[in-house]
């Protein structure tokens, strides 16, 4: 396996009040360039579109709001898409408003879903909204749905990410919920939904669930298994994306201790935690699932939380295109990994530089934005 070398651990992904750490500097071919000067935002969590024709971008900001404005660098005013901040819990700098998804279908049925933290009891809560019916600009606050609702013992690694995938079925990221070393064992726990990635079906309902549970998922009809989970042993994915041509589901799991990950998902699969963290043994037990190796890690010489992002499918970048883009939250390194045919053959550096970068994002035009907690949010600019 490749490895990278990399820096001291600091914490998991939303240490949000931690300073830049690293020192400043680019290489010569790319540069990190703001996308939007005439934007700010509180904390941004999440930049994308809503695949509905207009060329706008959404973004999420921890506190409980979604943004939205035009795809323009000229783009000086942005709209409140939803504000969610009264029901938001953010007591922890990981919790928050963590994950925006728009359904495949939102241009003709306005339905897009949100992942968030809430109090009383901690829990993390999916829900469905609908954009509302005389204003594409505005969500219709009261037209929200509960789906799915996961109680949270420690206000940390809460993941998450939601994406719709090539099937149409919502995946979501759910951490092991929280404290250090998965107390609670739930990384190998089937019985749970902590530590997993999850694949529901929100276009059907029933048997008491505001969804189905796709038939083929791979635990259905296994014994006290949640049916629910679609692979596990996931410390705290942050971050998740389909490669929009192969389909491969790639996530970014924040280390421990030592190592960060990035993993291909695959049905079923057992990716360790927390017998071990990355490919290194943490806590080792008996199981008798096959553990699954990240195609990717670094240790914390470099690095110490990782922000997983996109395999690159724009036309700007036409260097990186095929790349898996990614960065590291505490010293803010970005890299483009090149992985073909079961092997790693690259992993560039492309910046040193001192932002945490907490998300990546694209647009209708699978254009690479980040997502920056100076308030910014930019684009990779290539000599």
């Amino acid at each position: 396996m490749t490895r990278l070398r990399g820096a001291t651990h600091l914490a998991a992904i939303a240490l949000l009040a931690i300073a830049s750490c690293s020192g400043t500097g680019t290489n010569a071919e790319t540069d990190l360039m703001s996308a939007f000067p005439g934007l700010t935002f509180d904390r941004p969590l999440w930049i994308g579109h809503a695949g509905d024709g207009s060329d706008r971008l959404f973004v999420v900001e921890q506190a409980g709001l979604i943004r939205v404005f035009e795809n323009d660098p000229s783009v000086e005013s942005m709209t409140t898409f939803l504000d969610l901040h009264t029901k938001v819990r953010t007591s922890h700098t990981e919790e928050g408003m963590l994950a925006l998804a728009f359904h495949p279908k939102y241009a003709d049925n306005g339905l897009f879903f949100v992942y968030y933290s809430a109090s009383d009891p901690r829990r993390g809560v999916l829900s469905r909204f609908r954009v509302s019916t005389d204003d594409h600009n505005h969500a219709d606050p009261t037209s929200e749905t509960v789906m799915l609702e996961i109680e949270q013992p420690y206000g940390n690694h809460n993941g998450s990410t939601l994406v719709f995938g090539p099937d149409d079925f919502l995946y979501m990221s759910l951490g092991d919920g929280g404290s250090a070393g998965d107390p609670h064992g739930h990384g190998q726990n089937l019985g749970t939904l902590l530590g997993s990635i999850l694949r529901i079906d929100v276009d059907q309902g029933g048997k008491g669930l505001a969804y189905a549970i796709p038939s083929d998922n791979p635990f259905v009809d296994s014994v006290g298994a949640r049916g629910e989970i679609w692979a596990y042993g996931l410390r705290n994915v942050w971050r998740m994306s389909f490669d929009s041509m192969s389909g491969e589901l790639w996530a970014a799991d924040v280390g421990q201790n030592l190592w960060e990950e990035i993993d291909l998902i695959v049905k079923g699969g057992n990716y360790g935690w927390n017998i071990r963290e990355g490919a290194h043994p943490y806590k080792p037990a008996e199981t008798t699932a096959p553990l699954i190796d990240p195609i990717y890690e670094y240790d914390h010489s470099q690095g110490a939380s990782i922000t997983g992002g996109y395999v690159y499918r724009g036309s700007r970048l036409k260097d990186l295109y095929g790349a898996y883009i990614y960065a590291d939250f505490v010293t803010g390194t970005i890299w483009a990994l090149r992985y073909e045919v079961g092997e790693i053959v690259e992993n560039k550096t492309l910046l040193l530089q001192p932002k945490n970068i907490s998300s990546f994002g694209i647009d209708a035009h699978n254009e690479l934005y980040l997502c920056a907690f100076d308030g910014k949010i930019y684009r990779i600019d290539s000599e």
